[in-house]
């Protein structure tokens, strides 16, 4: 697969391409993003499994370099729940919810694991699209809400490396430093440099 510096990252989710964009800007990756909502079929199973599915879709549907993206919010008390079904879990709990699972338990430890999927378009044309993961883990626990509740579960997660503050409460720039998804996205430029 020969990797391209330039590729559709299919979302629909402003805030992700808002910091995808953000974090590649940050140096001279000279990698250029565009977006693109895609309706892809929603499988169950490990972030691997369903950003490689969305990944694959995209890639036959729009027959150029895209990336699609998986995140997790993983809770130590409870062997890595809600993980990838965290999205169906703050919908039905809310913010306030989220910390409640964790009451009673004696860890709030978590961490949120964000899995990039990326393809380039088969030479032939024909075949199944390989795909490359790219995954980053930021640790942390669960608390109370603090900070905007706008970007999913961001007010509930504090890092480690927040100095005690939730992601929400981070400025964007401090969190793009520390965050699971800059993690993933380092790999994903250094792939792409290398190639």
């Amino acid at each position: 697969m020969s990797a391209s510096k330039s590729f559709v990252f299919v979302t629909g989710n402003a805030n992700k391409l808002k910091e995808v964009q953000a974090i590649l800007a940050a140096g001279t990756s000279g990698i250029s993003v565009t977006n693109q909502a895609v309706d892809l079929p929603e499988i169950q199973g490990t972030t691997q499994q369903v950003a490689i599915a969305k990944c694959k879709a995209a890639a036959k549907e729009l027959g150029t370099a895209v990336v699609t993206e998986d995140t997790a919010l993983c809770f130590e008390a409870l062997n890595d729940l809600p993980g990838p079904y965290i999205k169906d879990f703050l919908g039905k709990l809310g913010h306030e919810g989220l910390q409640k699972l964790v009451q009673g338990f004696e860890t709030d430890r978590a961490y949120a694991l964000c899995t990039f999927a990326y393809s380039s378009p088969n030479p032939s044309g024909s075949g199944e699209p390989e795909v490359k993961l790219f995954e980053g883990k930021t640790y942390g626990r669960i608390v109370a809400p603090r900070g905007p509740r706008n970007f999913g579960w961001d007010c509930c997660f504090e890092p480690e490396e927040g100095n005690g503050q939730t992601y929400a409460e981070m400025r964007g720039e401090e969190k793009n430093k520390i965050s699971h998804r800059y993690r993933a996205l380092e790999q994903l430029k250094d792939y792409l440099a290398s190639q």
